[in-house]
């Protein structure tokens, strides 16, 4: 329960922080998702065009896929969760900006090793998590971040993937489990008592 609550806080502190610019090379060895995740950053550089990867999703606007796409910032090479696109539009996703471009959004550690019992296939270019260094390694990624951005959507135009729909609000059930728990084991207490 004080793991949550310190949790909630550290986000809720982090999330309505000014950007900062995104942790370069010399500062990846230090990253945790205890002091880094979701941490308000930006970075400029250049979308490499034709190297997008779908993960598949579910958000609060149906099934679909998010959209990861590579940024190269002439340091290195970041991934960004540009948004989400329903299935019937994952054909037809817009290309991220043309030209040096600034994101903004949420850093995110990586999520290695897949989905719920799916694990991700880069040979068949499925992907059930955002697991970045399989990403960088099948796409060809020069110097990639471990981490990725979710990018907060104010890019994003007509026809692109809607973005900034990060999930920022954690349950925080504790006492509904510690009356469920309690209340089962009076009943199993009185079962076995009769």
């Amino acid at each position: 329960r004080m793991w949550k609550h310190e949790l909630i806080a550290a986000v809720n502190e982090r999330v309505g922080a000014p950007a900062i610019l995104v942790p370069g090379p010399d500062e990846w060895s230090t990253l945790s998702a205890q002091a880094h995740a979701y941490r308000h950053v930006r970075v400029t550089g250049r979308f490499l065009a034709g190297r997008d990867t779908l993960v598949l999703a579910v958000s609060d606007l149906g099934s679909g896929y998010w959209v990861m796409s590579p940024i190269d910032t002439g340091r290195f090479t970041l991934l960004v969760n540009r948004g989400f696109v329903p299935q019937d539009k994952a054909k037809s996703v817009a290309p991220p900006p043309a030209g040096e471009v600034t994101v903004k959004g949420l850093l995110r550690m990586s999520e290695p090793g897949g989905g719920f019992l799916r694990a991700n296939d880069p040979a068949g270019n499925r992907w059930y998590s955002r697991d970045v260094a399989a990403i960088a390694a099948s796409r060809r990624l020069s110097n990639p971040a471990p981490y990725f951005i979710d990018a907060d959507g104010s890019m994003n135009g007509a026809g692109a993937p809607v973005g900034g729909l990060t999930v920022v609000r954690f349950p925080d059930n504790h006492m509904v489990y510690a009356l469920t728990w309690f209340a089962l084991a009076a009943m199993c207490g009185w079962g076995a008592w009769r």
